[in-house]
């Protein structure tokens, strides 16, 4: 199965694409889609969507593995993430892949196997699960990659195949 995790913003959007079988994680690819700072949002939105969908349609994921908002502080900046993950889901959507979201909380204990874990925690993990020579930079791609780990790691878990339906392995 290839998953393409997506660590949603406005101004950098990571992407992650990992295959997964038979327990077996490899990397396909990672990296960032970024919008110039002083676009309009809707510039923005229609750069974000057109990427999207080609990497939709240049790796053919069977799964995009999303992940769900956090608002700490910045209730501004995350309305900005807000329209930009809308518009994530959306090229996806249009282009018939089956899309998963997850909370940070359940990618750390995923990846971690801690639900509080550090940045730099989740990084070392995703080195190491998807036997990579250095970290993935920039921040944004590694918790992409950490996103889709976590499908990867649901999608296998038993408790989808006896027929649960939790979103994460985690449980």
């Amino acid at each position: 199965m290839r998953i393409l995790g997506i660590d949603p913003g406005i101004a950098t959007v990571g992407f992650g694409i990992v295959d997964s079988e038979k327990n077996k994680l490899s990397l396909v690819n990672y990296g960032v889609i970024t919008t110039p700072a002083k676009t309009s949002l809707s510039s923005r939105l229609d750069r974000i969507y057109d990427d999207m969908t080609e990497l939709c349609k240049a790796f053919s994921p069977d799964a995009i593995a999303c992940e769900e908002l956090f608002f700490n502080t910045n209730i501004t900046t995350g309305i900005s993430v807000a329209h930009g993950r809308g518009v994530l889901l959306l090229a996806g959507y249009k282009m018939g892949v089956q899309i998963f979201e997850y909370t940070p909380l359940q990618v750390k204990q995923a990846v971690v196997g801690y639900g509080r874990a550090e940045k730099r925690q989740v990084i070392y993990m995703v080195k190491n699960l998807l036997n990579m020579k250095s970290e993935p930079k920039p921040d944004d791609a590694a918790d992409a990659l950490a996103i889709a780990i976590c499908h990867a790691r649901s999608a296998t878990s038993l408790i989808k195949k006896n027929g649960g339906d939790s979103p994460c392995s985690t449980t």
